[in-house]
């Protein structure tokens, strides 16, 4: 039982950890209908920035802002420089240039920060906590804590301000929304924004927990993201949420728990594949 409770605690971490990745993908998504898939690139970079920030100041307050701020940027120029002028095409053209902003920023830290593994000698500040004979580590309280934060503050944003109601007006119908005096494309830029700044911390607990930064790290989380979000619902940030924590957990227990023979990373499409027979618009997703 006790193993069971340690596995369980480690997929509510993996799943937390793919929840702020596929919050701005599906935040992208939901107010543009295009797949952001160089989302895992802005995840890449957010990582390495802190790596760099956190080894010039030694702060992880400046390592966690600065990447964060970092990361708005680059969604920025992503959006002004390559998916807005595609808007006027069909959905797999700004999907295909996408594809190629992933694979020419990794290319690219491939480049800068050389091929090989970099590690991230940074400790949280949080205490190990023993819950009923089980250790729940400094990392894994992080990010339970980090990822809840992130979550709340989003989840407010979303729905408690004026800023979530043109975000969500925006997302079922930008030109009417234009014609209530919402500038949807200022809209459209704080959604990456965000996305973005999620992603950055996401890069970051990911490169503290493995302890290590490489150019391919965003690979596997952009194409589980890609399912997670059609299980979710494509465009539900809710729905996304859930899928994550359950693909998680269902990856640790089913795999590293009882030791199903199936490749790890088979199980967010194989999930996707069942939800999809089961709903087609997901979870959470309108069948609109």
């Amino acid at each position: 039982m006790q193993l069971f409770l340690e596995q369980l605690l480690n997929g509510i971490a993996m799943g937390s950890i793919y929840a702020l990745v596929t919050l701005g993908l599906a935040l992208v998504y939901g107010v543009m209908r295009i797949l952001h898939v160089a989302h895992a690139a802005v995840y890449t970079i957010g990582a390495y920035a802190g790596l760099y920030l956190f080894g010039a100041t030694g702060s992880l307050a400046v390592a966690f802002l600065g990447s964060m701020a970092i990361c708005a940027a680059v969604g920025v120029i992503i959006e002004r420089f390559l998916y807005f002028p595609l808007l006027k095409y069909p959905p797999f053209v700004p999907l295909i240039g996408s594809i190629a902003v992933l694979l020419s920023i990794e290319e690219a830290a491939r480049l800068v920060a050389g091929p090989y593994i970099l590690t991230f000698p940074a400790k949280l500040p949080f205490p190990d906590v023993y819950v009923g004979g089980i250790q729940i580590s400094s990392g894994l309280l992080a990010i339970y804590v980090i990822t809840a934060a992130v979550l709340l503050v989003l989840w407010y944003i979303t729905t408690r301000t004026e800023l979530g109601l043109a975000m969500r007006a925006a997302s079922q119908d930008a030109v009417i929304a234009g014609t209530m005096g919402i500038n949807s494309h200022a809209i459209i830029t704080i959604t990456f924004v965000i996305g973005s700044a999620t992603a950055a911390i996401a890069g970051i607990l990911v490169g503290i927990y493995y302890n290590q930064v490489y150019p391919t790290m965003g690979t596997v989380p952009a194409y589980k993201t890609l399912a997670l979000i059609v299980v979710g619902g494509l465009g539900s940030v809710p729905g996304a949420v859930i899928a994550s924590l359950a693909l998680g957990m269902a990856e640790t227990l089913l795999i590293g728990y009882a030791n199903i023979p199936l490749p790890r990373d088979a199980l967010a499409f194989i999930a996707m594949i069942g939800v999809l027979m089961w709903r087609s618009e997901g979870l959470l997703g309108s069948s609109r």
